[in-house]
């Protein structure tokens, strides 16, 4: 009997990643010429792009059906190809490319993988979502030792490696997130002020104590907390806009206020976009900066404390990521 192993392939576009995918099995192959087969310990869930994608709005990605999903994975190389030099079984490899994630194991081209020290998954967190916090803030942010910098889900996966990093150039941390134990996650993180939206109006704190005074902003909410940092950025200020879980539908709004045109020109501020899958040639130093900054016990990270296990519970974790609830990075343990 040939050896199998499961792997989530969206079939459709539907509202919701669970909606859109199935899980198939597919066959243990060997490797071929340049490539290389990891079996899969940890996936990282990105729930935002997955329903994007499972909706096929994800505008810089054409979406043929069926297609695989899942972007980040770390693992134990099973098996290499002829030609492949940089890998031995029982290295530890993490992928960053998409079509890698949600599957137990992953035959490709060695080109698509890093060898990391171990399978640990602190590694799948900092060569993924780690990249992403800090070609944020230093790439497209342009942040500068000292500034007022300010961070909307700031005990998510993303927004807790913001924290630390800003505050790592010495940055005044503005965190935005919700709920008492998020708070003090953040506040333990070094943030300086940290803003709870459900108890406070973000708009109004950020008017009365930080006027005109936020000189990069890292947004991945949308709706009334951009607004807030964009009311009141800096002088030369930036806002990036590294996603928008509040507006995933884009729908057209009833704007009654200045364009954003007038915010910015007066103070000669700036919007930024920011999309990790556009800087890939930005990576490998971006990476190892992060792997040294973890050696040395300067940044650390912090996983949800829900765990979830097994291919099939992806959607689970996809959910739970996108309801708000989680604190930390979300992951899925697909060891046996």
């Amino acid at each position: 009997m040939t050896a199998t192993y499961k792997a989530l392939r969206l079939t459709r576009f539907a509202r919701s990643f669970r909606d859109a995918v199935e899980a198939v099995d597919l066959p243990l192959a060997a490797p071929g010429p340049g490539e290389i087969r990891v079996r899969n310990h940890w996936c990282g869930v990105n729930g935002i792009f997955d329903t994007q994608i499972a909706r096929n709005a994800v505008d810089y990605i054409r979406i043929p059906l069926p297609t695989w999903t899942g972007v980040e994975a770390i693992g134990v190389v099973e098996a290499v190809g002829d030609g492949v030099t940089d890998f031995r079984p029982g290295d530890a490899a993490v992928t960053n490319r998409f079509t890698g994630g949600y599957r137990e194991a992953n035959i490709a081209p060695a080109s698509q993988f890093i060898r990391t020290p171990s399978a640990d998954r602190d590694y799948l967190a900092l060569a993924s979502t780690g990249v992403s916090a800090l070609l944020a803030l230093e790439h497209v942010g342009g942040l500068k030792d000292g500034e007022t910098v300010a961070i909307s889900a700031a005990a998510g996966g993303l927004g807790h490696l913001l924290v630390q990093l800003a505050k790592l150039r010495g940055a005044r941390v503005i965190a935005v997130c919700g709920g008492e134990e998020k708070g003090a996650f953040v506040r333990a993180l070094g943030a300086t002020r940290v803003i709870d939206y459900r108890r406070e109006d973000v708009g109004k704190v950020l008017a009365a104590e930080f006027p005109n005074a936020i000189n990069l902003a890292i947004d991945t909410v949308s709706g009334p907390i951009f607004d807030a940092f964009l009311d009141n950025v800096a002088p030369l200020g930036r806002v990036v806009v590294a996603g928008a879980a509040q507006d995933l539908d884009g729908k057209p709004e009833i704007v009654t206020a200045p364009r954003i045109s007038n915010k910015l020109y007066y103070k000669g501020a700036s919007v930024r976009g920011f999309m990790n899958g556009l800087l890939t040639d930005l990576w490998p130093e971006a990476r190892q900066r992060l792997f040294n900054l973890h050696a040395q016990g300067k940044i650390s990270v912090t996983f949800d404390a829900r765990g979830h296990r097994g291919l099939m519970n992806v959607p689970d974790a996809v959910e739970h990521l996108l309801s708000g609830r989680s604190m930390g990075k979300v992951v899925v343990d697909l060891r046996p």
